[in-house]
């Protein structure tokens, strides 16, 4: 099975959000900065609090958003030139064979932990932290997305 891929800024950023977003700690982070700042404004309405402590977990609420959502998406985009190349993907019984313009690799199946997905991507993670993105547009009508999340959950598996 052939893929050729070609990403889209727009949801390359989304999956890029979508992998910061479900990491374990930063879901306690989010989880924990909700709660002070939910907390900070229920003891501020009843003037139990002055308004600095619910002025500073609003902040660091917006913060966090700007930078899961905003900052670190975009960041890790432009620091990649993988998103910006033509690539020829094939899986094969034993690898995947990955061609750019630049050159050719073969990834064994062993080399990835687990993949997952997304709305409009295929994460296949080779750690906690590297991940490589097979769009699903890529893959053709369902049929063939059907058949590649198949390939995947038998040589790699879900998470």
């Amino acid at each position: 099975m052939q893929i050729h891929i070609q990403y889209n800024k727009d949801k390359v950023i989304q999956a890029l959000r979508y992998h910061f977003i479900s990491r374990p700690e930063v879901k306690v982070m989010l989880i924990l900065v909700n709660v002070f700042a939910i907390l900070s404004a229920g003891l501020f309405a009843f003037k139990v609090v002055r308004a600095m402590p619910f002025l500073i977990s609003s902040l660091l609420w917006f913060f966090l958003m700007l930078t899961f959502w905003f900052w670190l998406p975009r960041l890790v985009y432009r620091r990649s030139e993988t998103f910006r190349e033509k690539i020829d993907m094939r899986f094969r019984e034993n690898d995947i064979l990955l061609e750019t313009s630049r050159g050719h690799t073969n990834w064994t199946y062993n080399k990835f932990q687990y993949y997952i997905e997304s709305p409009h991507f295929f994460h296949l993670y080779i750690n906690e932290k590297s991940f490589f993105l097979i769009p699903k547009d890529s893959c053709g009508p369902e049929a063939e997305t059907f058949e590649v999340r198949k390939f995947l959950d038998e040589k790699i598996g879900r998470k």
